[in-house]
């Protein structure tokens, strides 16, 4: 009789204490995803050869705290036109620089960039040149011809900065950190 009653008061232990745990689970899990890591869903080109669609990646909400976005970061943020909307680009120029395009290479401060990174050699656009303004960014995607980016919506206040992607994790043949 001993044994049923301590087994009885353990779950009755157990309901009790049951809804504090799943509470603090909650608590946890939004901070996590608030203030420190958050998984993304890549839904579009805009971004090959780095990040395809159907890519689900990593990305830091805390590094931004330390240090400001930097050129050749790929970030998430919130879409100018319409702050519901995530995007993801890579970062081409921070405030005070000048960025512009001639047959499609990026040139920043008068120097064209090394971007091996960029789906086609064949993208042939021509803009600017263009002075970030200050707490501005210049970003693009790494897939030229198909990026909606700061060619088109301007440029991205980085209060709208999400955070900075750092690793794929699915699908599983494409695990790895990105750069």
């Amino acid at each position: 009789m001993k044994m049923t009653r301590e087994k009885g008061n353990s779950f009755l232990s157990f309901l009790i204490e049951l809804p504090v745990l799943i509470i603090i689970a909650v608590v946890i899990a939004w901070v996590i995803k608030s203030f420190i890591v958050q998984p993304f869903y890549i839904p579009s080109s805009s971004m090959e050869p780095t990040l395809y669609p159907g890519d689900h990646v990593l990305v830091s909400k805390f590094i931004y705290y330390f240090r400001e976005p930097r050129y050749q970061d790929i970030i998430v943020f919130r879409y100018p036109i319409d702050p519901k909307k995530d995007f993801i680009k890579r970062v081409i120029a921070t405030e005070e620089q000048t960025v512009q395009a001639l047959n499609g290479k990026a040139i920043v401060d008068g120097k064209v960039l090394n971007e091996p990174y960029i789906a086609s050699q064949g993208d042939s656009s021509n803009f600017g040149p263009i002075e970030v303004s200050s707490g501005k960014l210049f970003v693009m995607g790494d897939n030229r011809k198909s990026s909606f980016d700061s060619r088109v919506f301007g440029q991205l206040p980085q209060d709208n900065v999400l955070g900075k992607a750092f690793f794929i994790y699915w699908p599983p043949n494409r695990i790895r950190i990105v750069r």
